[in-house]
């Protein structure tokens, strides 16, 4: 049998950053004093792969690997905000993970490893290659969350985020094989292939979508399969719960466009009703269980629920009655919904890391009291986050869930749309009660807020960010749309 050499070229930042993690590791071996030169390579290995993407995106759909590997503009875009939000992340966990003595040589390993394996799960075109790369994030943020050895509260929720995490990654290879026996292929492109020409057992696919559905559930952390999200958000340390609460969303929109979109799209008007109920779920229950929450982390959690779930309504509102003419518009107004998530969320836990000092974490509602008083400008940039993770115009967070309402009633879920506009409208009291309490209580801790320079500006260009792209959206919809039509 004649071996033939892959073309590498479509994988090539792949490869650049699993090479740096080797460079990493021995210099963290061998220097162990090295805690800034890792940082820096760290980064230099984020800002390299980013050179790579940004060099190999030529528009074109590039197979590689058996067509295990797929290079196209979606997973191109999509990896660029990918090096963004962790090399954000690293900036503004930097002095926290410093004055907890936990900013060491595994720390930056585990997030390189961790972006890998959300590189891998954006350009999979085959079912095991989605799942080498969901393992490879997952078994990194177990670890992560974890890193704390003295912290029973974070062990404890590195052990349910396991075991929790073993079950949905159990759920997605059983319909996974279930898939295989069905269509006798795991490469995404032949499985589409296989349903469009009806080849196979209907009813062992329809288990099997069943099945991927509920894992890809678990990782976008919607209802029912959210238990872990607010327990692992409070009890990991602040710094990797603004790791998972940003990254992996991109890698988990990227893997339901692989699997629902480019596999199973012929069987989207099932799929698109098991969204539905989980959309409605997510937001329901998300909005309402915020309310309670005293704790920032547990909030922004529940928050995040809902958030998912708006944007699974994005996802659900591609194929109306067979019409796929909606497609397009429906799945670009999820994507930008999700960019636009993770722009929030790097700055409302940015802004956590920024207040929280050794010995002191920054987690629950009454620490914001007064940060007007401490820090105007700080205060502001929270206050814009707030804004915008409600909806309230002109913050990016109000065109990312008008896109996705527009989609909506383009595809006759009228009803659908109101309530999601209710339930918004009842999540507005948690996040303008942060607000309330920035600018109208009194301070607890007059403290000063010191932090390195690289976090104040990065900070502040990210609440910018959310700002001008709420006054400018168009350019990024823009984007994100012809990105999908280079792709699907």
């Amino acid at each position: 049998m004649n071996f033939v050499i892959p073309d590498f070229y479509p994988a090539a930042a792949e490869l650049f950053v699993a090479a740096m993690s080797f460079v990493i590791l021995l210099v963290g071996t061998f220097k162990q004093s090295a805690r800034h030169f890792v940082y820096t390579l760290t980064q230099i290995t984020l800002v390299g792969a980013a050179a790579i993407t940004w060099q190999t995106m030529d528009g074109q759909v590039n197979f590689t690997f058996s067509n295990m590997y797929v290079d196209d503009l979606m997973g191109d875009v999509l990896k660029l905000m990918l090096y963004l939000s962790v090399a954000a992340v690293l900036v503004y966990s930097r002095g926290y993970m410093n004055d907890r003595k936990m900013e060491t040589t595994e720390y930056y390993l585990l997030a390189i490893y961790a972006t890998l394996g959300m590189m891998v799960m954006i350009s999979a075109n085959h079912f095991l290659t989605i799942y080498l790369g969901l393992e490879l994030l997952s078994l990194a943020l177990y670890a992560m969350v974890a890193l704390e050895r003295d912290s029973a509260r974070a062990t404890e929720a590195a052990m349910k985020y396991f075991v929790l995490g073993a079950l949905a990654s159990g759920l997605l290879l059983y319909g996974i094989s279930m898939i295989y026996g069905a269509t006798g292929t795991l490469e995404i492109s032949n499985v589409a292939q296989a349903i469009y020409h009806q080849a196979g057992n209907r009813t062992v696919l329809m288990f099997g979508l069943v099945f991927v559905v509920a894992g890809l559930a678990f990782k976008l952390g919607v209802v029912p399969f959210h238990m872990w999200i607010p327990d692992v958000y409070q009890g990991a340390p602040a710094a990797i719960t603004l790791f998972i609460a940003s990254a992996p969303k991109l890698a988990a929109f990227a893997m339901a466009m692989r699997l629902l979109v480019n596999g199973l799209f012929e069987l989207a008007e099932q799929w698109q009703s098991m969204l539905m109920f989980l959309a409605v779920l997510s937001i329901v229950l998300g909005n309402l269980a915020a309310i309670a929450q005293t704790n920032i982390k547990r909030m922004l959690g529940y928050s995040g629920i809902s958030h998912m779930g708006f944007m699974l309504l994005g996802l659900m509102s591609g194929v109306v009655g067979g019409d796929r003419h909606f497609a397009l518009n429906a799945y670009s107004s999820s994507m930008f919904y999700v960019i636009a998530y993770v722009l929030m969320s790097l700055a409302s836990f940015g802004v956590i890391l920024l207040m929280s000092r050794a010995g002191f974490e920054a987690e629950a509602l009454d620490d914001f009291k007064g940060l007007n008083k401490r820090s105007s400008w700080f205060a502001g940039v929270m206050a814009m986050v707030m804004f915008s993770m409600a909806g309230i115009p002109f913050f990016i967070g109000f065109f990312a869930k008008f896109s996705v309402l527009q989609a909506v009633v383009a595809a006759g879920y009228i009803w659908l749309a109101i309530l999601a506009v209710i339930m918004s409208l009842i999540g507005a009291f948690y996040y303008l009660r942060v607000v309330k309490i920035m600018y109208f209580d009194e301070p607890a801790d007059n403290t000063p807020i010191g932090a390195t320079l690289d976090m104040r500006v990065l900070l502040s260009l990210n609440g910018l960010a959310i700002a001008v792209l709420g006054l400018l959206p168009q350019s990024l919809m823009t984007w994100c749309a012809y990105s999908l039509l280079g792709s699907l």
